[in-house]
């Protein structure tokens, strides 16, 4: 008796993959978490400071019982601007972060890979030396062109030739033209004295000096490019397995690529522009995230948009405490935390897969 068997039927399309998560963490109880951290650390930036206001003068002002009070003013016209900005840069820097990590694949790749703060830097240097700006907002509006100009630029350059836009040769394009740009902010700032004095100080990188009128004509930027960067999950989910797999997936490769890179030159560009380049928030963040959830973008995303906000105001509440009366710059505090962090990181695991 001849016994046959059959082949499985060939499948047309694989499984969706499921990306794998951290064993023994509960993400939806580490969301929570993380959003009280983020709740905390607003409440800090609008109390604590050179000087500090009770918190129940800060709730006061929140709920708008806050008065004409000398403490009441402070919270109302300095710090709720500030912590305002602080929150969407934070958003701004982490998503972007995550967004350059699964684009290219590179556990190393911070914001300013596609030259967004080298094209914001070298706008703002032209506005105040050749076009004589001098109001804050217009500078702002500048920057930001600059950086939309200059991404839009290196992705040309990168999807020039055969291949189309790889990551490695959008790497390799933003490299290049940030290099040129950087030059050029150099020698106009050197040049100039009174450039380099009014620059130096957005150079720096801060969240103070805001008013709600900057805020508000920033914030359309970084509501679209937060909104773009989130539908991107799923797609960058399937292009993680290789161009091949993620379009038998049914993700378009080119469309994500110029989405992702969309959103990138919004978020990361609104927010250089408004803050200046803020180093470590956009590199560190998304590791620290991806050790609890795993490479799924659909958890990385959503968690970076709470847990660099929370650090970038916790990071400014240290700045403002440490050298009191007077305060650090926010940069040069994220740097000083960040580094030895992400090298902690970095020695005590492999840098989480991508």
């Amino acid at each position: 008796m001849s016994t046959s068997t059959s082949a499985p039927p060939p499948s047309a399309v694989p499984a969706r993959p499921r990306p794998a998560a951290r064993r023994g963490v509960d993400r939806p109880a580490a969301f929570a978490l993380a959003v009280g951290l983020l709740v905390l650390a607003v409440l800090a930036s609008l109390a604590v400071g050179s000087r500090q206001i009770p918190l129940g003068t800060v709730l006061d002002v929140l709920r708008g019982l806050g008065g004409d009070s000398q403490d009441a003013l402070v919270v109302q016209e300095l710090r709720v601007p500030r912590t305002l900005v602080g929150i969407v840069v934070g958003v701004a820097l982490g998503l972007s972060g995550a967004l350059m990590q699964a684009l290219t694949r590179n556990p190393l790749a911070d914001p300013g890979l596609l030259g967004v703060n080298a094209g914001a830097a070298a706008a703002m240097v032209t506005g105040l030396s050749v076009l004589g700006l001098t109001s804050r907002l217009h500078l702002v509006w500048a920057a930001m062109a600059g950086a939309a100009v200059v991404s839009v630029g290196v992705y040309v350059l990168g999807a020039t030739g055969r291949g189309g836009a790889t990551p490695v040769r959008l790497a390799l394009a933003g490299t290049a033209i940030s290099a040129a740009l950087y030059a050029y902010t150099t020698a106009q700032v050197l040049l100039d004295t009174q450039t380099f004095d009014r620059f130096r100080f957005w150079q720096v990188g801060s969240l103070a000096g805001h008013d709600l009128a900057t805020f508000w004509q920033m914030l359309p930027f970084f509501a679209v490019g937060t909104a773009l960067a989130l539908t991107q999950a799923r797609p960058l989910n399937a292009l993680a397995l290789g161009e091949d797999s993620g379009r038998a997936l049914g993700a378009s490769v080119n469309r994500t690529r110029v989405l992702t890179a969309v959103a990138v030159t919004l978020l990361c560009g609104a927010a250089t522009a408004t803050a200046g380049p803020i180093a470590f928030v956009g590199l560190a963040v998304p590791h620290l995230v991806r050790a609890l959830t795993g490479p799924d973008q659909r958890w990385v995303l959503p968690f970076s948009c709470i847990v660099a906000p929370a650090l970038l105001l916790l990071g400014d509440v240290v700045g403002r405490v440490v050298v009191r009366p007077g305060e650090l710059e926010v940069s040069i505090v994220t740097a000083l935390l960040g580094a030895p962090v992400l090298v902690a990181l970095v020695r005590r695991r492999r840098l989480a897969q991508l």
